[in-house]
């Protein structure tokens, strides 16, 4: 009997925040291990199928790096990197529309589909679908200074690799309207029709900014950002960070993804999260429990 009670008070504690976020819009980036493992998979389509089903709209925008350099090897291709970004020339680029918005997407769609019951329905779209992400080459140079990664510029043309230069939520607010839960290859195009593939960070907080979206969620392969003294923060503000990263404490991999969770923020998201998605049912975790499983940045 006393663990039913326990169960009941678990519902009670999530019955504020059901009540606060419903109709609210979550943007998810969807990634790292997450991704790769078959019992995190299943337990992050459940999470997305219980946000719909209690009136809160999921968006998911999901990376696929693993999968990509999987493809080029079995094409006998190379896979080349800078600084963390793969280098993309137009033959690589074919094999990212073909991994990322084929086989990556479908495999998210098809996956949250099985845990729908048919009430609700996933649909799987890149930014050329409806328009939704106008991009431009990546300037490399400025990238990487904003990172603190000072690189000669012979060096830093990356081909495709795009930043997003705008974003139209037209055909997402449409699929909203529909009951469909949107699932976001990370792909741009340019006025020339020429395709980019862009970091799906920058993505997430791309589209959750065009939405104005209550959350955007980072899924990721770590507990939280760290201080100085490795202890978990469980929140923290745009000024703190940019204080870890300027004295060193954010670095690394961990930079861009922290941009992109302030790029949001500054440009109305209400707040963003760095999330633990190592642990089954992370998304519902943070998001319905005070404690949470992350690290939640606000302005």
């Amino acid at each position: 009997m006393e663990s039913i009670i326990e169960k009941a008070e678990i519902l009670l504690e999530a019955l504020p925040f059901i009540r606060n976020f419903r109709g609210k819009t979550f943007v998810i980036k969807y990634g790292g291990n997450a991704m790769d493992k078959a019992d995190l998979r299943n337990a992050f389509a459940q999470d997305i199928i219980m946000l719909k089903y209690i009136g809160i709209n999921p968006i998911i925008v999901h990376g696929g790096g693993p999968q990509i350099g999987q493809y080029l090897k079995k094409m006998g291709l190379e896979p080349k990197f800078v600084g963390g970004l793969r280098a993309t020339d137009k033959e690589t680029m074919d094999i990212v529309e073909m991994v990322l918005g084929g086989l990556v997407n479908k495999s998210i769609v098809q996956l949250i589909n099985s845990y729908s019951g048919g009430h609700v329905k996933a649909v799987g779209i890149t930014g050329k679908d409806g328009c939704l992400i106008k991009a431009k080459k990546l300037d490399a140079e400025e990238y990487f200074r904003s990172i603190g990664d000072y690189r000669p510029t012979e060096l830093l043309d990356l081909g495709h690799v795009g930043e997003v230069e705008e974003v139209n939520p037209e055909l997402l607010i449409h699929l909203d309207e529909d009951n469909y839960i949107p699932v976001i290859a990370p792909i741009g195009f340019d006025e020339e029709g020429n395709a980019y593939n862009i970091n799906a960070d920058f993505v997430a907080a791309a589209i959750a900014a065009a939405l104005k979206a209550e959350k955007v969620l980072f899924l990721t392969d770590i507990e939280g950002l760290k201080d100085e003294n490795g202890n978990t923060l469980s929140s923290a503000t745009v000024s703190q960070i940019n204080q870890m990263i300027k004295d060193g404490v954010i670095k690394g991999g961990m930079i861009p993804k922290v941009k992109a969770c302030i790029q949001a923020l500054e440009k109305g998201v209400n707040k963003a999260h760095i999330l633990d998605g190592r642990l089954p049912h992370c998304v519902l975790l943070e998001i319905f429990t005070k404690k949470g499983v992350g690290t939640e940045i606000t302005l």
